[in-house]
């Protein structure tokens, strides 16, 4: 991912030999089969791999690390390791009839759909097609709108995409001036198309689903969605149903987008790694070192699921440090 690939191209220009593992089969992580390729063709990352190969950075797919003999490989090879894995474990909705066919993870839907494109053009049909279908989106952020606007792409019949929170305002509020992020509602092209395709915004705020209705061979068919209120105590925010608010809608394609809960756990235990609270690696706010000696992290699996350009500073950050370690001093 782009954590990984900055530390290496960083290290390699100041001279190291850097050696990256990939375990999935092409190379970019989240760029390239977490964004859609709308939103980044892939040629720019393949340009970017070929040119850091040309320099000298040598590259391993399909090498997922996860037994502590692998681990335990690395670390004895190389003088530093460099963990950039992501923080990709999904949360999950826990309600009744979850177990239902065509009810999946947004990630694991994008991924899908990427690979039969790159593959084939979507010709070895290897891709949750949304064609003619009904299909639900629950959440409401990059990778939610990046959901609504692929299956609308593939010939979506409907799109529902439901939002936890509450509709945000037009315009700032009087609480949140500038140079304040602006917290005002915005729509993404996935919302755009949709009304330009079905005439409405796709989103329900304040709503969220209580239960998944299946038919005789188990696929999802309905889905009861509730709406939400706001529940201060405390000081600490939570949603509660609001009763007698349940509507039934169609849905022959769910696609569960409410967010990142932290590093996946196969890779972290294959290296002993200590996580925090956040179910990331667990170090200082400026330090990349982990528990174990000779290991760093950077970029979402340190940090948590945040923005490319974070993960492009978190990799030449974490290159910085191991140049630091390993001369001494660094010109980085």
């Amino acid at each position: 991912g782009p954590a990984g690939l900055a530390a290496a191209d960083t290290l390699n220009q100041r001279g190291y030999n850097c050696d990256v593992y990939e375990r999935e089969d092409r190379l970019g992580g989240l760029l390239m089969y977490g964004i859609p390729n709308m939103k980044i063709e892939k040629n720019i990352i393949d340009r970017r791999i070929y040119k850091m190969t040309a320099e000298g950075v040598k590259f391993f797919t399909n090498k997922d690390i996860t037994t502590k003999k692998q681990a335990k490989e690395l670390l004895s090879k190389y003088d530093a390791v460099i963990l950039a894995v992501g923080a990709k474990e999904p949360r999950d909705i826990n309600v009744p009839g979850r177990e239902g066919n065509n009810i999946l993870f947004a990630v694991d839907y994008l991924t899908q759909v990427t690979k039969s494109l790159l593959n084939s053009e979507f010709k070895d049909g290897q891709y949750p097609n949304a064609k003619g279908k009904n299909v639900l989106v629950i959440g409401g952020g990059d990778t939610g709108n990046d959901c609504v606007g692929t299956a609308i792409r593939h010939g979506a019949k409907s799109v529902l995409q439901l939002e936890m929170m509450s509709e945000p305002p037009l315009v700032r509020a009087d609480s949140n001036p500038w140079p304040e992020w602006p917290l005002v509602k915005k729509t993404d092209y996935g919302q755009e198309e949709n009304i330009a395709v079905f005439g409405e915004d796709p989103r329900v705020y304040n709503s969220t689903v209580k239960e998944f209705i299946l038919d005789s061979k188990g696929n999802v068919k309905q889905a009861v969605i509730v709406k939400l209120q706001t529940v201060v105590k405390d000081g600490r925010r939570s949603f509660e149903q609001v009763p007698g608010s349940e509507k039934t809608v169609p849905c022959d394609l769910v696609l569960i987008a409410a967010g990142f809960i932290g590093a996946q756990k196969p890779v972290i235990n294959a290296f002993g790694v200590e996580l925090d609270a956040r179910n990331t690696v667990k170090c200082d706010e400026n330090d990349h070192h982990t528990n174990i000696s000779k290991l760093y992290s950077a970029g979402d699996v340190r940090r948590g699921q945040s923005l490319v350009v974070w993960a492009i500073r978190e990799g030449r950050d974490v290159a910085k440090q191991v140049d630091f370690d390993l001369m001494g001093y660094t010109g980085l």
